[in-house]
């Protein structure tokens, strides 16, 4: 815990050390409660503006609580997100758009299949203003029709915010495979879809063009494996060596799939990663293909074709994502914001910020 503190302090200090000391001091934070922390910190780490996002529990009575003690619900802390972000590239407004999404606002008795007071909702304001602004999305959403039943998330002051535990923070990354069965099997997603549709996606933006499209968009051998479930040669591609830092996207849509944080040499001769940079682009199908039984990996949105993940890979995953280079196209970390990825360019800074 006091090691999780002390890298939050030296991120900031590396940002005030790099010149970025008056960006820094006008960065604002928003508090909300939907639920299990992990899935409502998810969604706010994708958002170009919000500079970190913390995991943590608020507006109880005792002194640094342990997760033990919130969950048992002997504490009165909620569990909670504290986002930093900056107001010049996102507002307070957008944020509670986004945060409207993620939850089931009508639940005054937990959220989905975790129960008690700890898992309610909450809005907790750091100002006036932001109290103004909650009311006001509150009531606008109450009257919109939206759901048959009362809006009974409450708006309260922010109290002392403590940090969760540090395999709390970043729990979707750290663990993709445990955090999307968690989130499928609380019944989080369904009520997003029913209550939202596609409305609530972060990632429309990824579609998928017409056949005829995505043939002159690829190579013939780009083509082949994404439309066709093929396989380049060892050692003879584009990524297997690359040792650059950046993210790695599908190459007929341009959806994030892997980072260079978590690429590795599997000495097999393709691109392999630990685990996803964004899990629920990743859908995963069962290959009887060559008379086995194998994981095949594909793109969601793009439905198209990746590789295969085996559970033979390094720690902390134990898994080993064996992609094709060519249903890739890899970003240098230096021209993301130029490509549109932005919100990534913070993964490599905090890497840094940890050596």
């Amino acid at each position: 815990m006091k090691n999780f503190i002390l890298g939050i302090m030296l991120v900031m200090l590396v940002a005030c050390s790099s010149g970025q000391s008056g960006e820094t001091q006008n960065l604002e934070k928003a508090t909300f409660a939907g639920g299990c922390f992990w899935c409502i910190e998810a969604p706010f780490e994708k958002v170009e503006g919000v500079k970190w996002v913390i995991s943590g529990y608020t507006g109880g009575h005792k002194q640094n609580p342990k997760y033990e003690e919130v969950g048992a619900g002997t504490t009165g802390h909620i569990e909670s997100v504290q986002i930093t972000f900056d107001p010049a590239k996102i507002t307070y407004q957008q944020l509670l758009d986004i945060y409207w999404r993620q939850f089931d606002p009508t639940d005054a008795g937990g959220s989905f299949y975790d129960r008690g007071t700890q898992y309610t909702s909450a809005i907790f304001y750091h100002n006036e203003e932001q109290k103004k602004l909650a009311e006001a999305s509150k009531k606008a959403l109450a009257e919109s029709g939206r759901f048959d039943k009362p809006i009974v998330t409450p708006i309260r002051p922010a109290t002392t915010f403590y940090p969760a535990e540090e395999y709390h923070q970043d729990y979707y990354k750290k663990n993709p495979e445990h955090y999307k069965s968690y989130r499928d099997g609380s019944g989080r997603d369904r009520f997003i879809k029913k209550y939202w549709g596609e409305e609530h996606s972060m990632n429309t933006k990824y579609t998928k063009p017409s056949d005829e499209v995505v043939q002159k968009k690829l190579t013939k051998l780009q083509y082949q494996v994404t439309q066709h479930e093929g396989t380049e040669p060892p050692f003879q591609n584009k990524y297997w060596n690359n040792k650059k830092e950046g993210i790695y996207v599908d190459v007929v849509t341009g959806e994030p799939l892997f980072s260079s944080i978590d690429k590795y040499d599997s000495g097999t001769g393709w691109p392999s990663f630990t685990r996803s940079l964004e899990p629920d682009n990743i859908v995963e199908k069962v290959d009887r293909k060559l008379f086995m039984a194998r994981t095949e990996v594909r793109s969601k949105h793009g439905d198209s074709h990746l590789g295969h993940v085996f559970d033979d890979g390094p720690k902390p995953t134990g898994l080993r994502y064996c992609m094709n280079s060519a249903a890739l196209r890899f970003i240098p970390k230096e021209d993301l914001e130029k490509e549109g990825y932005g919100e990534y360019v913070k993964l490599f800074e905090q890497q840094a910020a940890k050596k």
